[in-house]
């Protein structure tokens, strides 16, 4: 006897795919495929930017060393200050121990995006001190994307030492404190640190960056105080030795 329709053997309709649901689906798949790609090249490209900065910085301790015309002057407590230095000229390197035994990364003169920060180099604000002067010696670099600099600038703890490498030697600055400002806020990069029309009497370091990770809603600012100079002809401190040897 056959089975009545509509039995239990009956096969039941397919449903049809509707074109705009492929149509979803593929999207959907389209836009992660891109999201992973974008992240994969952000961090390739960071990758790539850190290795050529850390080698780069290398090579011109290694020039500066070996550089006849560089001669020791300065004293621990009175170090040498730069000239001037032409627009986009690298002239210092930047050694951060709580970033990493192989974090080096070059200062250039000037804070324009396409000319320095985009490089994936720390740049100097113009207008205010060189390393070792009287005053304020600031500087800004990128939390992420473009070699990222300052990414870690918010593990900084009191205490920390940050030296700033010339052809001269090594200064030796010491974390004191993190602000968060406005973008607005110049005050930050005065002679005296957010204290408008005062007269410095000490040495200051200020890094800058933008805040919070991928945003430019505000700044973080990190504040440190001189230490202490480092020769070139006595060698680095300790701490660095091997970074600046390039055995990280």
């Amino acid at each position: 006897m056959s089975e009545p329709r509509g039995g239990r053997g009956a096969s039941k309709p397919r449903r049809r795919i509707s074109p705009v649901f492929v149509l979803g689906e593929l999207l959907i798949t389209v836009g992660v495929l891109f999201a992973l790609f974008v992240l994969w090249h952000a961090w390739f490209n960071d990758f790539v930017v850190d290795s050529k900065l850390h080698e780069a910085s290398l090579q011109q301790s290694q020039q500066w060393q070996k550089d006849e015309t560089s001669v020791a002057h300065g004293t621990p407590e009175a170090p040498p200050v730069l000239g001037t230095p032409a627009a986009s000229s690298v002239f210092g390197l930047m050694i951060v121990p709580r970033f990493g035994a192989d974090y080096y990364r070059p200062i250039a003169e000037g804070t324009g995006t396409k000319a320095v920060l985009n490089l994936g180099e720390i740049g100097h604000y113009p207008k205010s001190e060189m390393p070792g002067a009287v005053g304020n010696f600031a500087v800004a670099a990128h939390r992420t994307s473009y070699g990222k600099p300052f990414n870690q600038i918010s593990s900084l703890m009191v205490g920390d030492h940050i030296y700033v490498e010339t052809v001269d030697g090594w200064y030796d600055y010491v974390f004191r404190n993190l602000e968060y400002v406005r973008p607005t806020a110049i005050g930050v990069i005065a002679p005296v640190p957010q204290i408008d029309g005062a007269t410095p009497t000490d040495r200051y370091m200020t890094m800058t960056s933008c805040n919070p990770l991928f945003s430019s809603a505000e700044r973080i600012v990190a504040y440190s105080v001189f230490n202490r100079f480092y020769p070139r002809a006595d060698g680095p401190p300790d701490d660095i030795a091997a970074t600046v040897a390039g055995g990280a």
